[in-house]
């Protein structure tokens, strides 16, 4: 049977992994497994206090107090609204209860291209907005958030006054142009040719995974016209 130290052992490493974790249901089997370990080091410590046993180098007295606390994991805010102003880009997170927390457990960085919004313990979970390669550049030193029921207003000061931002992000504005050029059918040419020269866009505009399907499409074409089929 564990020991009492092997168990705390046990927690710090699991605590680690939990840190290091993404995935929401990683995430909570490991803060689940913390749970069942804490409450096993309780019963065991509260045991050895009714036999008066003496538990990490000192005796236990009945009016010993045992404070475990709750593992918290961090929930990663990926989708906000915004809106804007000649002077400010504002991002609008959600996060419910958010007024409730003390503002010490609230902190905004803001570089020329990003921000991180983190915010601890609220109903024993932390929250992060971290967005970077913003459209335009900031001000970090003008921007700063303000607290609201159930949100948190991020206010980027813009860096060029009066200017309107298309995205949010550069990425936005990269992914919507990739939109714009997607392969069309010329209907007004020969099916074979037109077709052709769908393939080699896709091929040109498309990821590895796409231009190794195309590939193996053609691949697979050209063996079937050399058996005649």
């Amino acid at each position: 049977m564990a020991t009492t130290e092997e168990l705390k052992k046990d927690v710090e490493e699991l605590r680690l992994l939990l840190e290091q974790a993404h995935r929401p249901k990683v995430k909570d089997l490991l803060a689940i497994d913390i749970r069942k370990l804490e409450t096993e080091i309780i019963h065991k410590l509260e045991q050895q206090k009714a036999e008066n046993v003496e538990v990490d180098g000192y005796k236990e007295s009945p009016s010993t107090k045992i404070a475990v606390s709750q593992a918290r994991y961090t929930v990663d805010v990926k989708e906000y609204a915004w809106d804007q102003s000649d002077k400010f880009m504002k991002i609008y997170a959600t996060i419910e209860g958010v007024e409730s927390v003390s503002e010490g457990n609230i902190t905004c960085d803001f570089t020329n291209r990003s921000f991180k919004l983190s915010v601890k313990d609220v109903k024993n979970k932390d929250y992060q907005v971290y967005v970077s390669n913003l459209f335009e550049d900031i001000e970090p030193k003008d921007s700063y958030y303000k607290v609201k029921t159930n949100t948190v207003l991020i206010m980027l000061k813009k860096k060029q006054t009066g200017k309107t931002w298309a995205y949010v992000t550069e990425k936005e504005n990269q992914s919507k142009a990739k939109e714009t050029k997607k392969p069309k059918y010329d209907e007004s040419k020969d099916p074979s040719d037109s077709l052709m020269d769908l393939m080699k866009q896709m091929y040109e505009d498309g990821d590895d995974e796409m231009k190794r399907t195309i590939q193996k499409a053609w691949v697979e074409s050209r063996e079937k016209q050399g058996h005649g089929i």
